[in-house]
């Protein structure tokens, strides 16, 4: 992503300054974390799905560790180039296009507390496993929120709001507090009925719709600025798939909350009624998440034929997708309806093949340094 935004005019004028010819860390922008959250998201999406192959489970847990360690080097990264580079990294923060990237640390956090859960015992333990993922949780949401909140704000009382037009990166903080909607609900299991875990399942779904009216503002002002003006650049049109992101995650969180409700609800009656919410939900945005996969795959044909070549960007390809598995594993459990089940399984080979084909590129890219000149 941040080859595809550097070359914009507006990019370029902002940062004429700044040498891109320094070390390696003055281009560490946020959006690299997305290559945690696609490959964290491979792991926990393969841990829910409805079959279990062998060396499945193996397979999962080595690429949760993947993601993890990515996630420190890539932090440890980030820190140095705030401290080497704050000029820099002050003027990509306050871009209109790399800012919203600053959701994609949070939700990093997040996918890999939750592989802490589902992956995790097997290897540090259970009760480990708990503790960080109370913690990166905790972190995660934290960051998630101060960015949904600081990012609009930001916008709005900005000076000069030249050439600010809606584009699919604006939903990168809006999913975020959506992530800890469901990745909150993972926690549930681990809490007994009380205040403390009625707490959370109430943040949880407080959460949810934060981000999912936010998501459906933002979603709106996109789809108008796309039908009016298209993409303006061919590598931008892998984020559109970032609208997915929304969608996956909103039926991954509304079935998960209303299956795991009954660890901390004591009521049978309000628990069969989130129950039955997070199924019709499904249902209903489901057909929503069809259309919007159709588009995004439609337009990414489209920029394969017009020259589209490989960037940070094609990171969008995995997560949102990933989120899709996880909704579908969740809406099949919960409806029973096999169709759904397999609908997971189907996705999920699409992730694996998203994930092997970005990720090597990456590698690629990183050797040769090109990706990380900005």
């Amino acid at each position: 992503m941040t080859n595809y935004i550097a070359s914009r005019p507006y990019h370029t004028a902002q940062l004429a300054e700044l040498d891109s010819a320094g070390s390696v860390f003055r281009h560490i922008t946020p959006n690299w974390f997305a290559s945690v959250m696609g490959t964290g998201i491979v792991a926990t999406a393969a841990a829910t799905l409805p079959l279990h192959l062998p060396g499945l489970h193996e397979f999962a847990t080595a690429v949760w560790v993947l993601a993890g360690t990515w996630l420190v080097v890539l932090t440890a990264a980030f820190a140095t180039h705030w401290i080497r580079h704050r000029e820099q990294a002050k003027a990509y923060a306050a871009h209109h296009v790399i800012g919203q990237f600053y959701g994609a640390p949070a939700m990093a956090l997040l996918t890999v507390g939750a592989g802490a859960l589902l992956l995790g015992p097997g290897i540090i333990g259970q009760s480990a496993a708990v503790v960080l993922d109370v913690v990166l949780w905790t972190v995660g949401t934290i960051l998630g929120l101060v960015v949904a909140l600081w990012l609009p704000f930001a916008m709005i009382t900005r000076k000069d709001h030249t050439d600010i037009a809606a584009v699919p990166a604006w939903m990168m903080p809006v999913v975020s507090p959506m992530v800890s909607a469901s990745t909150g609900a993972l926690l549930l299991s681990h809490l007994s009925p009380g205040q403390a875990g009625m707490a959370l399942l109430v943040a949880c779904y407080a959460m949810f719709g934060l981000s999912l009216l936010a998501g459906l503002i933002t979603t709106t002002m996109v789809y108008s600025r796309l039908m009016h003006g298209g993409f303006r650049e061919v590598q931008a049109i892998p984020t559109v798939w970032i609208v997915l992101g929304v969608v996956g995650q909103s039926i991954t969180a509304a079935n998960l909350l209303g299956s795991r409700a009954g660890s901390v609800v004591a009521d049978a009656a309000t628990v069969s009624a989130l129950h039955s919410f997070g199924i019709v939900y499904g249902l209903v945005m489901g057909g929503f998440g069809a259309f919007v996969f159709c588009l995004a795959a439609a337009l990414t044909v489209h920029g394969a034929r017009r020259g589209l070549s490989f960037s940070l960007t094609w990171w969008s390809f995995t997560f949102p997708v990933g989120t899709c598995v996880t909704g579908a594993s969740a809406l099949g459990a919960a409806t029973g309806a096999v169709v759904i089940s397999w609908l997971a399984v189907a996705l999920y080979v699409v992730l694996l093949g998203a994930w092997a084909t970005v990720a090597t590129n990456t590698a690629r890219g990183l050797r040769s340094g090109r990706l990380l000149r900005g």
